[in-house]
C-alpha cells in the first residue's frame, strides 16, 4: 500500500493530500496501529499523516486492514476491536523502539539482590527487614549526598558506610566478621532466572549489551564472571569512571560515550523508579524492570515500557 492508496481508503479526495476535516478521522490512524500491533503481525508499509502531509515509516499494520473501506473501518473502530486509542506520543515511542541498537542495564535487573537481605536476617534474627531497609536507604543517601557535595567515594565504600550507620541507628552491634560477610555478599550475586534466555534472545537480535551501573568495576566484573555472563556484555560501564552516581547526567553520558551511539539508540533498563526518572530526563528510551511491583515515582516522567521480567524487555525492544 502506497500513500495514494492509503489516502483513497480515507476518502481524501482526488489529490490524496487534502486533510480530512471530520473530527474522528485523525484517530483512525492511531487505532489502526494499536489493533494491528495487538495482532502481532508485522507488515512494512508507509503511513500518510493526513494532518501534517508527512509520510511516516511504520511497521505494525496488519494486512487485513488494507482491504477495509472507510465505512467498514469506522464500524470496526466503534465496535471496540481496535482496543482503544493510540496517541501520538505512543506512536513516537514505537518509532523510537525501532531505532534501538543497544541496551544499557543497571546491575539489578540482571543480579538478584534478595540473598543479601536474607543474609541480614540470618545474622540479625528478627531485625533483618528493619536493618535491610535502613541500610538501603542510607546506601543511596550517602552516594547522592557525596556526589552533590563533590566528596565522591565509590559504591563499595558508600555501601559499607551505610551499613555501619544503619546498624548504629538500630543499636545493633556489627562485628568485623558480620560486616565482611554482608559486604562480600555483593560479590556473590546470581542472575535472576529469566536473565540468560533473555540475553541470548537479545544477542540473537543483534542488540548490543552493556552494564551502566553505580557499582564499582570490580563488583560488576566479579558478579558477571561468577554468573557466566561474560559472553553477553560488550561493555561494563561503572559510573566510577565519572566519579559520580546516577542520576547525575554525567553518569548516563558514559553510555553514549562508550557505545558511540546516540542516546535515543540506547535503551536503558532500570531496576529502581528513581533510575527510570534519571534515564528519561537524560533522554534514553527507558524500560522499567519493576520486579518488586513498586509504584512509579512522582517525578513527572514515566518509562517507555514496564514489566516484571526481562522477557517483557525483549518484547519491548523487538516490537
Amino acid at each position: 500500500m502506497n500513500k495514494h492508496h492509503f489516502s483513497q481508503l480515507f476518502d481524501t479526495g482526488s489529490s490524496g493530500r487534502q486533510p480530512i476535516q471530520k473530527p474522528h478521522d485523525h484517530l483512525i490512524i492511531w487505532n489502526i496501529q494499536l489493533a494491528a500491533a495487538s495482532l502481532q503481525k508485522r507488515v512494512h508499509i508507509f503511513l500518510f499523516n493526513l494532518e501534517f502531509s508527512q509520510v511516516l515509516e511504520f511497521d505494525y499494520v496488519e494486512k487485513r486492514f488494507m482491504t477495509l473501506d472507510r465505512r467498514q473501518l469506522l464500524k470496526l473502530m466503534a465496535g471496540g476491536a481496535a482496543a482503544g486509542l493510540l496517541t501520538t506520543s505512543v506512536l513516537a515511542q514505537a518509532a523510537t523502539k525501532n531505532r534501538i541498537k543497544a541496551i544499557a542495564f543497571d546491575a539489578f535487573p540482571i543480579f538478584d539482590p534478595r540473598p543479601i537481605f536474607a543474609l541480614v536476617e540470618t545474622l540479625f534474627p528478627g531485625k533483618g527487614k528493619e536493618l535491610s531497609n535502613a541500610w538501603r536507604t542510607k546506601q543511596f543517601e550517602y552516594q547522592w549526598l557525596r556526589a552533590l557535595a563533590g566528596q565522591y567515594v565509590d559504591f563499595w565504600q558508600a555501601t559499607e558506610e551505610g551499613l555501619l550507620f544503619a546498624a548504629k541507628q538500630l543499636n545493633l552491634e556489627i562485628s568485623n566478621e558480620k560486616r565482611e560477610l554482608l559486604m562480600n555478599a555483593y560479590l556473590n550475586l546470581k542472575p535472576w532466572p529469566d536473565v540468560v534466555p533473555a540475553l541470548k534472545s537479545l544477542k540473537d537480535s543483534k542488540i548490543r549489551l552493556a552494564f551502566l551501573s553505580n557499582m564499582t568495576p570490580k563488583m560488576l566484573s566479579t558478579n558477571m564472571h561468577n554468573s557466566g555472563l561474560d559472553e553477553f556484555f560488550e561493555h561494563v560501564i561503572s559510573t566510577d569512571r565519572a566519579k559520580t552516581f546516577k542520576p547525575d547526567p554525567r553518569a548516563y553520558q558514559l553510555g553514549v560515550d562508550t557505545l558511540k551511539l546516540k542516546r535515543e539508540e540506547i535503551a536503558f533498563a532500570a531496576f529502581a523508579g528513581w533510575d527510570v526518572a534519571g534515564a528519561k530526563w537524560f533522554g534514553y528510551p527507558t524500560f522499567w524492570v519493576n520486579r518488586a511491583g513498586f509504584p512509579g515515582e512522582e517525578l513527572g516522567v514515566t518509562p517507555d515500557g514496564t514489566g516484571k521480567t526481562l522477557d517483557q524487555l525483549v518484547d519491548f525492544v523487538n516490537a
